[in-house]
């Protein structure tokens, strides 16, 4: 490899990084003021306009924070977490189109790709229980492997079948196949059952059994603080913005329109309110189920 794709490749990933991170302040802003209207409370209205900037604020607050490391904590294991849990929640959109031909890298087996480095996330959870050297941190951890490694069987079986539909692993191919119908018409259980999946791996209400304070305290986060706190949080946005778009890509048809292949050629912002419709629903399950226990999680994993 050259020294100029070298340079291009990681012109690429910063461009990237910065435009996850300003989606992820974007979703705090959003999902606060959600919660807010549901629960009858104005959220954020003082920093910056109507309190916008209440995100940028947050993330200074937590860069600027003390970073307290546990003397009897495994210091490499410690610091190196953060890092697991967040690289493949990043790696993924290497191959996540946002338009048609606009993607880094357009793979055969895009579907499979995405698969097979959003398990090793779950690594990285463990490994801040562990690291930590706290029982309750350890106990989040290993709650955390068991809820993950358990709907990741669902979550690929509702991908499954999309494949069966569409005949390609390819997540372009399987948009230009939603061209007469979405696939959500065809699979309605595919989607309930991904989109479910998809809460449970994300960690989010009601599946937030791993870091559930009424649970067993901070989870495996007990330990951490400051920036490397902000990177587990960093990292649940950023699969949580990975989960709506691969539903409005996957079921919702992505940047085609049925029967009106002009709408097609908005692209960018077809699949945006799409994906955005999936965020909003996202954060109305939040604001109004309660958390499952443990026990119910597991249930209906088998279920």
């Amino acid at each position: 490899m050259s020294f100029m794709e070298i340079v291009k490749y990681f012109a690429i990933a910063v461009g990237l990084f910065i435009s996850l991170a300003f989606v992820v302040l974007v979703l705090i802003y959003a999902e606060r003021k959600s919660l807010a209207r549901i629960q009858q409370r104005l959220g954020p209205t003082r920093v910056g306009f109507r309190g916008i900037l209440q995100p940028v604020a947050d993330a200074l607050k937590l860069i600027s924070k003390e970073d307290v490391l546990p003397s009897w904590a495994d210091r490499g294991v410690y610091w190196v977490a953060p890092i697991v849990v967040f690289v493949p929640a990043f790696m993924v959109w290497a191959t996540i189109p946002i338009a048609e031909d606009l993607v880094v890298s357009n793979l055969d087996l895009g579907l499979f790709y995405i698969v097979a480095i959003s398990v090793l996330s779950v690594m990285g959870l463990v490994m801040a229980g562990w690291g930590s050297a706290n029982k309750w941190a350890m106990m989040g951890g290993l709650r955390a492997a068991g809820q993950l490694v358990s709907y990741e069987i669902p979550f690929i079986m509702s991908i499954l079948t999309v494949a069966v539909l569409a005949q390609t692993l390819n997540l372009e191919q399987i948009v230009s196949g939603q061209s007469m119908v979405a696939y959500i018409l065809i699979q309605p259980m595919a989607f309930f059952i991904f989109l479910t999946s998809g809460l449970a791996e994300l960690g989010r209400t009601p599946f937030d059994i791993h870091h559930a304070e009424s649970e067993v305290v901070g989870g495996p986060f007990v330990e951490y603080s400051g920036a490397h706190w902000s990177v587990f949080f960093l990292a649940e946005y950023v699969n949580t913005f990975a989960i709506a778009i691969l539903v409005a890509l996957l079921f919702f048809g992505g940047w085609s329109f049925p029967l009106i292949p002009e709408i097609s050629a908005l692209g960018f912002l077809w699949v945006g309110l799409k994906t955005y419709l999936v965020i909003a629903i996202i954060f109305w399950l939040r604001g109004t189920l309660p958390r499952l226990r443990v026990d119910q999680l597991m249930s209906l994993a088998w279920k």
